[in-house]
């Protein structure tokens, strides 16, 4: 497929205004190649995910590498000044002519993005962008349910070993509002709409401070839930074209929980 078409297509659906004011996304390391065939998928592009390229011979297959995370978030010449692991990194990619493209939070926001997969994932009906944060998506459940069977519930859906719970707010949950990675600061947008619980990762200890004294619930999930990323992006391309062949890897293992 024409690349440039294939990005055009891409961009009406998570364009660069949509990315935080912070944020690095779009084209990170080399030079986009005319034609496309083969897109491959990580969360984040590292030596584990080059090693994993090389040791598959994949090198000569890729034609275009899409990361969540954005390969250099920040200024580029300062990263690779002081981060000896990324600098070898970039030039090996330099050396393969491989591109990297990232898309991160314009996907969080955009449509169908990181966060209506994650309200898929849930099971939630009556989908909405909430009304004071366009990034966090809510729905309500079929059934009420008691707030810590709730929250075994959604771990287990969301495909994480586990989480933390804040439980101060109402003790049955019918209205879910969540914000993958780590959105913990959307969890006010949640309780002034009216939802019963938010669920995100992340969070601060004084942020949890705040959610007590609000009197809120707050579920909060390793970051590591985005690996749905490779997923959905894998579903937004083939919607484009079909013909596409698209690689994923997930390589990011949850830190151990020690009790």
């Amino acid at each position: 497929m024409d690349t440039k078409v294939l990005l055009k297509r891409l961009s009406k659906m998570f364009p660069k205004r949509l990315a935080a004011s912070y944020d690095h996304v779009g084209l990170q390391l080399g030079k986009i190649k005319d034609d496309t065939k083969t897109i491959f998928l990580c969360l984040d592009f590292d030596e584990i995910v080059l090693k994993y390229i090389l040791d598959n011979h994949l090198e000569d297959k890729i034609d275009l590498i899409i990361t969540h995370h954005p390969f250099f978030f920040g200024k580029r010449s300062q990263i690779l000044k002081h981060d000896e692991h990324k600098r070898m990194v970039t030039e090996k990619m330099l050396e393969l002519d491989i591109p990297i493209y990232s898309y991160h939070t314009n996907f969080d926001t955009g449509y169908p993005g990181m966060n209506d997969a994650l309200t898929e994932l849930l099971g939630l009906q009556n989908i909405k962008v909430l009304d004071t944060d366009n990034c966090a998506r809510g729905g309500e459940l079929t059934n009420e349910m008691e707030v810590h069977e709730f929250c075994k519930y959604a771990i287990e859906k969301l495909r994480v070993p586990y989480g933390s719970l804040i439980a101060k707010g109402n003790k049955y949950i019918k209205k879910v509002a969540i914000v993958g990675g780590g959105g913990w600061s959307s969890y006010r947008a949640a309780q002034f709409e009216g939802y019963d619980i938010f669920i995100s990762g992340d969070i601060t200890h004084h942020s949890r401070r705040d959610i007590v004294l609000d009197k809120f619930n707050y579920l909060n999930i390793p970051h590591e839930v985005e690996n749905v990323f490779m997923k959905q992006f894998k579903k937004v391309l083939l919607s484009i074209e079909p013909n596409l062949e698209v690689l994923t890897l997930t390589h990011e293992e949850i830190p151990e929980l020690i009790s």
